[in-house]
């Protein structure tokens, strides 16, 4: 079992997450169902499957919620391509949410190798 809270990952995620919810805040109501609600279910998701993965009782367990996690990093650069695409971010906000996931998905990638 790993403390989540410690790991580096989780931090990063939870700044994501943060990161989103503020991004999303200035997006038409008409999205509030659409790409809003999206792009922060998945952005809760990261941090929450990191947790429930850590949380778990074997490393293989937990290698499984950090694919689960990392599924939900790729949905939300897709969803933040599309955002700017669609003019709902700038240019800037969406490479800095991309680089954010990117990161994290890298990590991601980094300790499910080291769980093997």
């Amino acid at each position: 079992m790993h403390k989540f809270e410690k790991l580096k990952i989780w931090q990063k995620a939870m700044d994501l997450t943060v990161d989103v919810y503020k991004a999303t805040e200035k997006f038409p109501v008409d999205e509030r169902f659409g790409l809003t609600s999206q792009m922060r279910r998945c952005s809760v998701s990261i941090p929450s499957n990191i947790a429930e993965g850590s949380g778990r009782n074997s490393n293989p367990q937990f290698n499984q919620f950090l694919g689960i996690a990392n599924g939900s990093t790729s949905e939300l650069i897709i969803q933040t391509f599309l955002s700017e695409r669609l003019g709902l971010l700038g240019t800037e906000t969406m490479r800095t949410l991309v680089e954010q996931c990117v990161e994290i998905s890298n990590m991601n990638y980094g300790l499910q190798k080291s769980l093997k």
